[in-house]
């Protein structure tokens, strides 16, 4: 008898959980989107002061967004300028400052500093719009090259800037 309570109790645990539709585990609510749209994410960051360029981040940070949203929703892409929820912008800064010093007076850490200015517009609930700058940052050895460290440093700062947009986005805690 106590199995069989047991048992009874954890298939209705399990169909409570599974007819729950309003709870997504990835804390991504699209509310009522079934599309979204990112669009290209141009490089303006060489035309600020102390920016430099980086030649394919556009397109790199770009496919980094669609996929967040990609494995965080089930909301399918769209490249027709139909989605329910559109994001944009342009990247604004790209810029390596050195963070600490020696006693030789010369950098034992560099900072590379990532910044984008992302546009979002959910045509499913206009309230929810929003323009905004997003930004993080990696830290190396002064005594490394950027290009050796480059994609790592991408990794880690597309990682925090693109779970940023998204919980700005689509996270309503």
């Amino acid at each position: 008898m106590r199995i069989f309570k047991n048992i009874l109790l954890s298939i209705l645990l399990a169909l409570s959980i599974n007819s729950c539709g309003i709870y997504n585990f990835t804390g991504g609510d699209p509310g009522l989107a079934e599309t979204f749209q990112v669009n290209y994410f141009q490089n303006y960051a060489a035309q600020n002061p102390g920016s430099i360029f980086e030649p394919g981040m556009d397109r790199d940070f770009t496919l980094a967004l669609q996929d967040r949203i990609l494995n965080q929703t089930n909301l399918d892409l769209v490249n027709n300028g139909s989605g329910d929820l559109l994001y944009e912008g342009e990247i604004v800064e790209y810029r390596i400052s050195p963070m600490s010093a020696t006693a030789q007076q010369t950098a034992a850490q560099n900072r590379l500093s990532v910044a984008v200015n992302v546009r979002f517009i959910n045509n499913t609930k206009e309230d929810s719009d929003f323009e905004q700058r997003f930004s993080f940052f990696f830290d190396y050895d002064a005594s490394s090259q950027l290009s050796s460290v480059k994609t790592e440093a991408h990794e880690v700062i597309f990682e925090r800037i693109t779970q940023d947009i998204f919980n700005a986005s689509l996270a309503d805690w």
